[in-house]
């Protein structure tokens, strides 16, 4: 099985002033995302806000992404939502697209209530992409909150194409313990940016996260930094990433990372209510503020 390894960002969906998926912007931020040393992305996830998204525009966003990477970044598309018809139509639809995974959150309304009905509801949606691999998206923001060891475990023999976890949660501990699970067999990408150095430290290989879109060069010298034995350096590296993650926290996640775009000048928009956008005035705040934290290359 092949495993991610690096970093794989986020990325966002632009969107134009009409609140329409805003495809030229997708073929920019893919070239800036090649340039900045990035090698794959995660497509329509909680940063891509694919649950904001009708089935049609997330199967034309997966089309656009494919054809804009031009077979430079690895694609995982996520095809999680609420109704597991949706899900299974996104999922057979990545299916046909040169990829390299799918993956699917928790529905986050009626909820798997155990490890087995998680397996079982994975298992269904990885057999409708049956010639890519597999990734369950865990992320507290489901409020799907079971044991991944177990899932792994479990899912193992039940799911032919798992390949692993998007392992969004703090949890170093349950992230070691699944990195050991079933021998190890499976891949693990981290996804909490501002706890990257201690999953490198307990055995992260690659890690996926909004903020490669715009900080990738940053976080590929902290990650060089560390594996030169250089911990200094990575910890005077992680002064740029909380300065960054504090804008994020204050102005939105969503809301604000598509304002630091515009450091790329990419316009990636506005998010999709109900999350909230930000003013003129306050884009500038957050470009100011992502400039001042000082992960940008001179």
């Amino acid at each position: 099985m092949e495993k991610l390894t690096g970093l794989i960002a986020a990325p966002h969906t632009p969107f134009d002033a009409n609140g329409h998926v805003n495809f030229a912007a997708i073929d920019q931020i893919a070239a800036h995302l090649i340039k900045d040393g990035v090698k794959g992305v995660y497509i329509c996830g909680t940063t891509g806000e694919g649950i904001h998204c009708s089935v049609e525009e997330r199967k034309a966003i997966a089309e656009r992404w494919v054809t804009a990477s031009q077979g430079q970044l690895k694609i995982t598309v996520h095809t999680g939502a609420l109704s597991i018809v949706d899900t299974l139509e996104l999922t057979r639809h990545a299916d046909t697209l040169d990829i390299f995974a799918t993956s699917a959150i928790g529905p986050c309304f009626f909820k798997p209530g155990s490890v087995d009905a998680l397996v079982e509801y994975c298992a269904t949606v990885a057999a409708a992409a049956p010639s890519k691999g597999f990734y369950y998206y865990h992320s507290g923001m489901s409020g799907v909150n079971l044991d991944m060891e177990q899932f792994l475990i479990q899912a193992e023999s039940r799911i032919p194409n798992l390949y692993g976890l998007k392992f969004n949660s703090g949890d170093l501990y349950e992230y070691q313990r699944c990195l050991r699970a079933c021998d190890g067999k499976f891949d693990i990408p981290f996804g909490v940016d501002e706890h990257l150095p201690g999953a490198l430290a307990v055995g992260a290989i690659g890690a996926v996260g909004s903020t490669y879109n715009y900080a990738a060069p940053h976080f590929n010298q902290m990650i060089e930094d560390f594996h030169n034995g250089n911990h200094d350096a990575v910890i005077k590296g992680m002064d740029s990433v909380i300065a960054l993650i504090r804008v994020l926290v204050e102005f939105g996640g969503v809301a604000a990372g598509k304002a630091a775009m515009a450091l790329h000048d990419i316009d990636a928009g506005d998010p999709r209510l109900p999350l909230k956008a930000l003013t003129a005035e306050q884009k500038d705040i957050v470009a100011t503020r992502m400039r001042e934290a000082g992960f940008l290359k001179a």
